[in-house]
């Protein structure tokens, strides 16, 4: 059942997120741009569409980044995307997603910011292990799940943020 559909953010998101929270010039922005794979699934079998590291990654225990994918998701209504890490890296690391399960709405693709999704995570290792994860390798993984609403239900508001971006 198709329900979904990955793409870039634009150059111009990916840029601004990038300045952000890495020392990187323009031009090393715009060659890690071009290299921004979409998020795939690795056998017919999987549940998990792997989203890769656009830089590389390496976090001590007790370290925390957050990642700027490039990526945005575009879902039918009534669907959500639920970003977990990647089994192999939490059980080996305790590599843990520091929102303990990243919620991606449908209507998040809309968003001033494109829908761009991000990925903050956390080395909780209590073995003194670090985490080394190069470009271009999974880190990260999301599920498609269908979601009901109640009966009586009637939210007519319309969001446009990410976190909080529905808090009042």
């Amino acid at each position: 059942m198709e329900t979904a559909k990955f793409y870039k953010v634009s150059y111009e998101q990916f840029e601004k997120a990038m300045l952000e929270d890495f020392s990187l010039t323009k031009q090393e922005i715009q060659n890690i741009y071009e290299g921004l794979k979409l998020p795939k699934r690795a056998t017919k079998g999987s549940a998990g569409y792997d989203f890769y590291t656009p830089v590389d990654i390496h976090l001590k225990p007790g370290e925390t980044t957050k990642v700027p994918t490039g990526i945005r998701c575009e879902m039918n209504p009534r669907w959500v995307l639920m970003i977990y890490p990647r089994s192999g890296l939490g059980f080996k690391f305790r590599l843990q997603l520091n929102n303990t399960v990243g919620v991606i709405d449908s209507d998040y693709f809309y968003s001033d910011n494109e829908g761009h999704i991000f990925i903050k995570m956390t080395n909780d290792s209590n073995e003194e292990k670090v985490v080394d994860i190069k470009v271009g390798q999974g880190f990260a993984q999301g599920i498609f799940m269908q979601y009901g609403i109640t009966e009586d239900d009637n939210v007519t508001e319309e969001r446009n943020g990410g976190f909080g971006s529905t808090t009042k």
